[in-house]
């Protein structure tokens, strides 16, 4: 019996469940993303450091449990991190790559589990003594839960707002109105 595999949420072209579910959501369809930015009195390179290090991740978003570094040491280009996140009914792991590193500026994270991606970007820059920090974050579902988007998208915005407030607190930020 031939078994169907979402194999790339990026590329809805390559499983019949990721092309069901674009034609159904139209190819247009939006991800589920979260977006936000910080200013911090510490110095770019010090925001950016302590940003790319996902084991900090714990420090700040209450939706990590725990954040565990796999491969390399701090943050770094070709590291990955297993981050455990809150889920229903029981704790989810993703192992994050860092697919783009470049101190101190941009830093890009991907996960991917059998149901979802996770692409996530971080950007400081230089602003006075301290710098902005811009967290961008996008969720897909993969196959026929593609459908769901709309649904985690609202589920998305509680989640990203608890996590901004507390990057706010351990960057010693206030929000910035974009």
């Amino acid at each position: 019996m031939p078994q169907i595999v979402a194999r790339n949420a990026a590329d809805p072209d390559q499983c019949p469940l990721d092309r069901l579910a674009a034609r159904i959501l139209g190819k247009t369809a939006s991800m589920p993303s979260y977006k936000t930015t910080l200013r911090t009195p510490w110095p770019q390179e010090k925001a950016f450091s302590y940003m790319a290090d996902l084991r900090n991740f714990a420090e700040w978003d209450p939706g990590v449990t725990k954040a565990v570094q796999v491969l390399g040491d701090g943050d770094g280009p070709d590291t990955e991190f297993d981050v455990t996140v809150k889920g229903v009914p029981s704790p989810i792991t993703l192992r994050y790559r860092t697919l783009d590193h470049q101190p101190p500026n941009r830093v890009l994270v991907r996960a991917e589990s059998k149901t979802l991606v996770s692409v996530d970007e971080i950007i400081v820059e230089a602003d006075g003594d301290g710098s902005l920090v811009t967290y961008d974050a996008e969720l897909t579902l993969k196959g026929v839960l593609r459908l769901f988007d709309p649904v985690l998208g609202l589920a998305f915005k509680g989640i990203g707002d608890r996590a901004a407030a507390g990057m706010r607190k351990a960057l010693e930020g206030e929000e910035v109105r974009t």
